[in-house]
């Protein structure tokens, strides 16, 4: 069944009215008629099955047949800081990382980022990337849809470690301390899930760009709480790494048939 993120203020006691891009998904794209039914959020704590009964140019008015209450957000809070990478991969990173199950994304610049940042388009991106988050998260049924920062150096980046519970570095050079160790010994055991006795982790995993980062930015990292971890023998695409490590963490976690 499709899902769609709408505002709060066109969530009603008894029916939803849905207009402007996602009105036109439903319409054109889809081409759903009256009768239809389809998922509706708000992103926050409501989501009901609808039954579409009326499409026109003013958008789509559908009535709730059904409240639900479950939640498929993980058990654990995952933050992507991604180095800006080239052309469109921050587009496929925030995709498929939403899809697993990430719920924040912080874009940064490093010493070896290619990218030219430009301010002037940074709201444009933004927009884009946020639309991209609302999708994946529509198409993979998610109960929110995941936040992105407006892009910061790297120094703004590592004055958020502190607010973390872990914080991880992916690094190609990386010998010793391996991303699975670090996890095992972190995420709560067995019988803490099944007990409900520990608190959501927050989690950021930080990823370098094309180039990876200079042993300054490491060390730096370190300095600031950050535990630097290897993700393999195996030398990760800046696009994939993250979609890697938020796949290893949510096994962990048991939200991928890990515990």
């Amino acid at each position: 069944m499709q899902k769609y993120f709408v505002p709060s203020e066109q969530f009603g006691d008894e029916s939803i009215q849905i207009t402007g891009n996602d009105a036109h998904h439903i319409m054109n794209v889809m081409r759903l008629k009256p009768g239809a039914e389809i998922l509706v959020s708000d992103g926050e704590k409501r989501e009901a099955v609808v039954v579409i009964e009326q499409c026109s140019a003013d958008g789509v008015e559908a009535r709730i047949v059904e409240m639900r209450d479950f939640d498929r957000e993980p058990s654990v809070q995952v933050t992507i800081a991604q180095s800006l990478p080239k052309g469109d991969k921050m587009e496929l990173i925030i995709q498929k990382c939403t899809e697993i199950g990430a719920v924040h994304f912080m874009p940064f610049v490093s010493e070896r980022t290619v990218v030219q940042y430009d301010s002037k388009k940074e709201a444009k991106r933004l927009e884009r990337w946020g639309k991209i988050a609302k999708e994946a998260a529509e198409q993979s049924h998610r109960n929110v849809v995941p936040t992105i920062e407006a892009s910061m150096n790297w120094k703004a980046l590592m004055s958020q470690f502190a607010s973390y519970d872990l914080v991880l570095i992916c690094y190609e050079d990386e010998r010793g301390t391996m991303l699975r160790d670090v996890l095992e010994a972190f995420a709560p055991t067995e019988g803490d899930m099944q007990n409900r006795t520990v608190k959501q982790a927050r989690i950021m995993v930080v990823i370098g760009p094309e180039g990876g980062f200079t042993s300054q930015e490491i060390h730096s990292a370190v300095e600031a709480g950050a535990r630097c971890v290897s993700l393999g023998r195996r030398i990760l695409r800046a696009e994939t790494a993250g979609m890697a490590a938020c796949a290893c963490i949510m096994y962990q976690f048991g939200e991928m048939g890990g515990m």
